[in-house]
């Protein structure tokens, strides 16, 4: 089967994509608008890194897990763990235009700083609209990526660009639970004669993701409620809020959840890593007793690598980051978050083969998730 076909018969056309990226920047043929992503031409080969690296291709994620992870750290929840944290960026300039606490950010001009990595490819927004992707080698290019994005841009394509150039020779990638098990793919090298210098990936930092929203949808959404152009941040707070947060001049406003729901992304539903498993650390939101007021200041961190506990603690050192205790529950919940995400997207992907035994593209790992 060709490889464009592939892709178009088995992502694209059932609504898997996740627009990540990992089918662009190498060759012409593929491309995306707003979030679309599109083939321009039919390709000949019978294989290729475009099939090779998408997140929604079959992948055996065990083989993969085992291939960098330690067996005996791997939590069937949340995957890779040897620690939970909850952490902020000790500068304050970093915090006030960070979606949380400020870690990720802290953390990818750290690890350029101090040559854990010369490069980083990261996501930049106006206000949370308009994503692109772009390869950060500064403090302040890191900063200006700070906040988040419920669009999803294509921002592997700009990885694979870096890596087919062989410029940078350890590469940063920021990016959500797709779009990292993307480059642990492309890790893996799985066309071992033209790998796309997967070696100069250095590390790969993970963002807690729900799910990502339609271009044009949020777009539309946030003009109804706000000046776009005034927006400066965009955020969904804990479930009890039911609620989107807009803030335009400083001032938040609320859009109720039920207006969001439906702009979610067709391959987001069909998820089931809510922490970006295949990472060094990953960040989300924090979740505490102190209650939103408090932990929307701060971040919740798993490390997952000795490289990624390296920098953590580096960052400790150096008082780069904040630290407090987690919450003694905090684990458990978040696991049973996660555990939430999983067997809703295993729910939706027997509704879409419309078979329980067959679980799409989670078919060569699906006694990972027979339990659920």
């Amino acid at each position: 089967m060709l490889s464009t076909i592939a892709l178009d018969t088995q992502v694209i056309k059932p609504g898997l994509c996740t627009g990540c990226g990992a089918c662009q920047g190498m060759c012409p043929y593929w491309d995306s608008v707003e979030g679309r992503t599109l083939c321009y031409f039919d390709c000949e080969r019978k294989d290729g890194r475009c099939q090779g690296f998408c997140p929604r291709m079959p992948t055996d994620l065990d083989a993969l897990r085992r291939q960098f992870f330690p067996a005996d750290t791997i939590l069937p929840e949340i995957g890779p763990f040897l620690g939970l944290y909850l952490t902020r960026a000790a500068d304050p300039a970093i915090r006030a235009g960070a979606q949380h606490g400020g870690t990720m950010t802290a953390l990818v001009e750290l690890a350029i700083k101090e040559g854990f990595i010369d490069a980083a490819v990261m996501t930049r927004s106006q206000g949370g609209l308009e994503p692109e992707g772009v390869l950060a080698t500064t403090a302040e290019e890191v900063r200006a990526c700070s906040g988040s994005s419920f669009q999803v841009p294509p921002t592997l394509a700009v990885l694979n660009k870096a890596l087919r150039e062989d410029r940078y020779h350890s590469i940063g990638v920021v990016g959500t639970p797709c779009k990292t098990l993307a480059v642990y793919k492309m890790k893996s090298k799985p066309l071992t004669e033209n790998d796309n210098h997967a070696d100069n990936i250095g590390m790969v930092f993970g963002l807690f993701c729900g799910w990502g929203l339609d271009w044009e949808g949020i777009r539309d959404l946030t003009a109804k409620h706000a000046d776009p152009a005034k927006v400066s941040h965009m955020d969904i707070p804990p479930s009890k809020y039911h609620s989107l947060e807009l803030r335009e001049n400083g001032e938040t406003v609320s859009v109720n959840l039920d207006e969001v729901t439906p702009l979610v992304r067709s391959g987001c539903r069909y998820c089931t890593d809510m922490t970006a498993e295949f990472a060094d650390l990953s960040v989300g939101g924090a979740r505490s007793a102190d209650g939103w007021d408090v932990d929307k200041g701060w971040n919740q961190v798993i490390v997952r690598s000795e490289k990624g506990m390296k920098l953590l603690e580096l960052a400790r050192e150096k008082g780069i980051l904040e630290f407090k205790d987690p919450p003694e529950t905090g684990l458990d919940k978040l696991k049973g978050a996660s555990l939430g995400k999983k067997r809703t997207g295993l729910k939706n992907l027997r509704g879409l083969t419309g078979n329980e035994d067959d679980l799409g593209y989670l078919n060569p790992s699906k006694e990972l998730f027979q339990e659920l």
